[in-house]
């Protein structure tokens, strides 16, 4: 069951609760430029290497993570390619890369600890590192401001 089925099985209450705790939850000074899919993952970039997570909303979609299967490092990916997955006690769910490129790191104590992602998605929860061979890609990305109105939209 990929992602977006599962956040489309959402009530709609607690998608409008949820979306709104996202949105309060990413507005932080601490806070890197993120980009997002419509299928909720998210990459920030430094020095052309983009680190890829998967959304707040995403992982409170999935619930308690119990599973991470990331990419190789050496592996070369294309934008929107399945590279890995994700179990919780309530679903799985595949992960694709939002930006093309060669994985430079996977975050090996998410595949050991996958509960990481749940208790902090965007910085400990990481999921694996691409140096980006078309940084162009991150232009058809939704920024945070576009990401909040597709979460209320949806």
């Amino acid at each position: 069951m990929v992602l977006t089925g599962l956040v489309r099985s959402v009530s709609r209450a607690g998608r409008c609760a949820r979306a709104h705790y996202c949105s309060r939850a990413l507005y932080s000074t601490e806070n890197k430029a993120r980009y997002y899919t419509k299928k909720h993952e998210w990459v920030s970039v430094s020095d052309n290497i983009g680190t890829v997570g998967i959304s707040s909303y995403a992982q409170d979609a999935l619930g308690e993570v119990v599973f991470a299967q990331l990419p190789e490092v050496g592996r070369a990916v294309a934008a929107g390619d399945e590279c890995g997955a994700l179990e919780s006690v309530k679903a799985a769910s595949e992960v694709y890369t939002p930006v093309s490129g060669v994985v430079t790191e996977k975050n090996d104590n998410v595949e050991s600890t996958p509960s990481l992602i749940n208790k902090s998605c965007y910085e400990e929860g990481w999921l694996f590192r691409v140096k980006l061979s078309k940084p162009e890609e991150l232009r058809q990305l939704l920024d945070q401001a576009a990401y909040d109105q597709h979460l209320q939209d949806h």
